[in-house]
């Protein structure tokens, strides 16, 4: 009798939305930064798309301690999105590893996507390259592109092969200007290599720390994001302006939704055409609202 191969443990996703926001003061004073609009939606929207797109439907989302009722209020359990929320406070923002040992007892030994907060990905084909990532049985999957100021990001270097060399967090020289995006992807050894990794010299565990743990023993993939594709980090006035221009061009020129988690839903079978319609509907005096009822009605047409 044959035996059936065991059913994978599905993905989970982490989605940091922490930090103090010192570089957007004093808008961030009153408000967290994720939570703050990127053209016609909050930040929050944007990375929290990525995870849907990649076939995530359980989501933990890691804020401050003062921030997290002001989440639950915009973003509830999931439902609404057909996915399930957690809600977990990060009471100090000590590394973007720290979100792995925050959620220990929620991760249950599974892999795990993690998306910062106030990251914006696009891409036509961006859908199947995440879902490829979520489906990599072992190691872990980083996205690099290619910026001007490199300096500011964690940097990868490549062989003439195209395979990863080096991780090296804001180096005062870069040896390259490939960046890394906040968007990773792990196997479900990542909280053991979490557990390993020690302060750096600004005393915060690192994410490149992390990263090299996987380098170091070859499972380390890193997907080039290329022409055609936009990668856009809101953390300082200028890229939150930037990022709310690059919105509302895409959704204007083309009519195509950017970082709308109920369209996502919906695209991916999460939740119904109706159920979209009635999302929309509470918006309906909106763009976005209006945009998204035509999604619902197109569907109903058969388009």
């Amino acid at each position: 009798m044959t035996q059936k191969a065991p059913v994978p443990t599905p993905m989970k996703g982490i989605l940091l939305a922490g930090g103090s926001g010192t570089r957007l003061y004093p808008m961030t004073l009153a408000a967290s930064k994720q939570l703050l609009p990127v053209y016609d939606k909050p930040m929050v929207y944007y990375p929290l798309s990525t995870l849907m797109l990649a076939g995530i439907r359980d989501i933990m989302i890691i804020s401050t301690p003062a921030d997290i009722p002001q989440f639950k209020r915009l973003l509830g359990d999931g439902s609404q999105f057909g996915v399930k929320f957690e809600y977990r406070a990060q009471p100090s923002p000590d590394g973007i590893p720290q979100a792995f040992l925050i959620a220990e007892d929620w991760l249950d030994n599974a892999p795990c996507a993690l998306a910062l907060g106030d990251n914006l990905i696009f891409a036509d084909h961006l859908s199947a390259a995440l879902r490829s990532a979520a489906l990599r049985p072992v190691g872990a999957t980083v996205f690099a592109y290619q910026v001007r100021d490199p300096e500011r990001y964690g940097v990868v270097t490549f062989d003439s092969t195209g395979r990863a060399l080096s991780v090296v967090e804001k180096p005062v020289d870069p040896p390259s200007n490939w960046a890394i995006t906040g968007l990773y992807f792990y196997d479900n050894r990542v909280l053991e290599f979490a557990k390993r990794v020690k302060p750096s010299a600004r005393g915060e565990l690192e994410i490149t720390d992390l990263n090299r743990f996987y380098l170091e023993e070859g499972t380390l993939h890193v997907d080039r994001l290329g022409r055609g594709c936009a990668w856009l980090d809101a953390g300082i006035p200028d890229s939150l302006m930037e990022a709310g221009q690059f919105v509302h061009t895409i959704q204007a020129r083309q009519g195509m939704l950017v970082g709308s988690p109920a369209e996502v839903a919906f695209r991916m079978g999460y939740i119904t055409a109706d159920q979209l319609r009635a999302h929309a509907q509470r918006m309906i005096k909106t763009e976005l609202g209006r945009l998204l009822m035509q999604v619902a009605d197109s569907a109903q047409d058969g388009c």
